[in-house]
C-alpha cells in the first residue's frame, strides 16, 4: 500500500499523485486518460482502454473430449469474447467436443474453421446481460424442473420425466452466463457500473444462482428414478407431494427474499424460509419410516428422492441466508 496526500491546484481542483510503478506497469504516462468509478465511500481508477472485446488463444493439442469442452467453457466464463483453438491438427473428435461446448453456452458459435484452428465467438453484448434476468430465467426453470419431476414420479410419466432431464441444460447454461458476467464485474469496474448492479450484489446472485443449479440437478436425479419406478403406494406419493410443496415454498419464500427491495420483507422472508427447512427435516425422517414397510429396492429409489427434496429444500435455505446477508445494514 502506498500514500498520497490530496493537493489543491487553481484554489478549487483537488490532486494526487499516482504511484510511478503502477503507472509504468500499466502503460500511463502524460496525456493519458484514465476512468474513476465512485462506489459508495471508495473511488476505483482504471486505464481508459478501447478494447471493446477480449481475445483469448488456447493450445488444444493435448485436450480431447470432456477435457476440452470443459476447457472451452472455461474462457468463456473467463470473460473472452472471440476464443481461438490452435493445434497441430484439429480432429474429427475435438470438433464435436468443441460443437458440444458452443451447444452449451448463450451466444456462442463457430467463427472460423481450419485443419490447425476453430475460432468461435460470442455474438451478445455483455452490457446488454443482465445477471438479475437471468437468475430469475433460472428460478422459474428450476422450480418447475422439480414440480415435474414429482408430478413425473406419481403419476408415472415417462415422458414428463424426459422433458425435465432436458431442461437441466437450459438452467446450466444460464449458471454459465451468471458466472461470466460475476467474473466480468471482478475484474473491471466499467463491468460493474454498465451492470447498474453492486459487485456486492453480485456476489450474492452468483451464489444463489448456483444453489438454483444444483436444484436442478436434484430435479434431474428425481426424474431418472422415477423412469425406474413403477407405480408407488398412494400414501408414498401423498407424503412426497407434501413434501415436496413445503420444498417448493422455501425456494419461493427464499428467492422473494433476495430480490425484496424493503429490507424489512427481506428479513421476514428470509427467516420464514430457514424456519421451513428445520420442519422439512421433521417432515422427512416421517416418510423415511413410511419406506421401511416397502420392498427394499423399490425404498432406496425412493429414499434418494425424498432425499433430493430433502436437500434442495436445504438450498433454498442457502439462498435465504444469502437474502439476510444482503439486506443487513452495510458498514
Amino acid at each position: 500500500m502506498e500514500t498520497r496526500k490530496v493537493q489543491v491546484t487553481g484554489g478549487s481542483t483537488y490532486t494526487v499523485s499516482l504511484p510511478k510503478t503502477w503507472a509504468t506497469e500499466n502503460d500511463v504516462e502524460a496525456g493519458t486518460t484514465v476512468e474513476f468509478y465512485p462506489e459508495d465511500d471508495a473511488l476505483l481508477l482504471t486505464p481508459a482502454s478501447d478494447i471493446e472485446r477480449q481475445e483469448g488463444t488456447l493450445d488444444v493439442s493435448d485436450l480431447e473430449g470432456e477435457r476440452l469442452t470443459r476447457a472451452v467453457m472455461t474462457m468463456y466464463v473467463s470473460g473472452f469474447d472471440l476464443i481461438r483453438l490452435e493445434a497441430t491438427r484439429i480432429t474429427t473428435d475435438q470438433r464435436r467436443a468443441i460443437r458440444n461446448a458452443t451447444q452449451s453456452l448463450v451466444g456462442v458459435e463457430v467463427l472460423e474453421e481450419t485443419n490447425d484452428s476453430v475460432v468461435i465467438q460470442d455474438l451478445l453484448d455483455s452490457a446488454e446481460l443482465s445477471i438479475v434476468n437471468a437468475i430469475s430465467r433460472m428460478r422459474l426453470i428450476a422450480s418447475s424442473m422439480l414440480a415435474d419431476a414429482i408430478t413425473a414420479l406419481v403419476e408415472n410419466d415417462d415422458d414428463i420425466a424426459l422433458d425435465v432431464i432436458q431442461r437441466d441444460d437450459d438452467v446450466d447454461r444460464l449458471w454459465l452466463v451468471v458466472s461470466r458476467i460475476f467474473r466480468a464485474t471482478l475484474r473491471s469496474p466499467r463491468a460493474a457500473e454498465e451492470l447498474g448492479v453492486p459487485r456486492e450484489d453480485c456476489f450474492d446472485y452468483h451464489s444463489s444462482a448456483r444453489q438454483l443449479e444444483r436444484i436442478a440437478d436434484h430435479a434431474t436425479k428425481i426424474s431418472n428414478l422415477a423412469l425406474k419406478l413403477q407405480e408407488i403406494p398412494e400414501s408414498v406419493a401423498e407424503a412426497v407431494v407434501a413434501l415436496h410443496k413445503d420444498a417448493a415454498d422455501v425456494l419461493e419464500k427464499s428467492m422473494d427474499a433476495l430480490v425484496a427491495d424493503d429490507s424489512e420483507e427481506a428479513n421476514r422472508l428470509g427467516h420464514a424460509a430457514r424456519q421451513a427447512v428445520v420442519e422439512i427435516d421433521e417432515h422427512t425422517r416421517t416418510i423415511d419410516d413410511m419406506l421401511r414397510e416397502l420392498d427394499p429396492v423399490q425404498a432406496q429409489s425412493l429414499g434418494l428422492i425424498v432425499d433430493s427434496l430433502s436437500r434442495s429444500a436445504d438450498y433454498g435455505g442457502n439462498i435465504a441466508e444469502t437474502a439476510l446477508q444482503k439486506a443487513a445494514p452495510r458498514p
